[in-house]
C-alpha cells in the first residue's frame, strides 16, 4: 500500500512512505531514499500504521507528524554528525 503526503503548494516534491519495518520507515523523496530509525525516533515507533501515513512535507526539506508533534529535516537524516543533540522523554 502506498501513500503519500498531502499535497502543500504548488511546487511540492514526490515523497511516499516506501516501507515500515521494525526497525524504521523508509522514505523515497525525489528519486533518494531516507532512513528513520525508530531508535532515533522513539515516537513514530509507538505510532500506528495510519499515523505514520499521516505526515505533511513541507519547503522540500522538513517532514511534519501534527499529531504526533514530531518533525524532521532530512538534513538531519543526510548529516546526523551535524545533529548531535536530541531529545530524550
Amino acid at each position: 500500500m502506498l501513500k503519500k503526503s498531502k499535497v502543500l503548494g504548488k511546487n511540492t516534491s514526490a515523497v511516499e512512505v516506501q516501507n515500515i519495518t521494525r526497525w524504521g520507515i523508509w522514505f523515497l523523496i525525489d528519486d533518494k531514499e531516507y532512513f528513520l530509525s525508530f531508535e532515533d525516533y522513539p515516537e513514530l515507533g509507538k505510532a500506528t500504521i495510519d499515523k505514520i501515513y499521516e505526515f505533511e512535507f513541507y519547503h522540500g526539506n522538513h517532514l511534519h507528524w501534527p499529531s504526533l508533534d514530531v518533525d524532521v529535516e532530512l538534513d538531519a537524516l543526510e548529516y546526523p554528525e551535524k545533529y548531535p543533540l536530541q531529545y530524550k522523554r
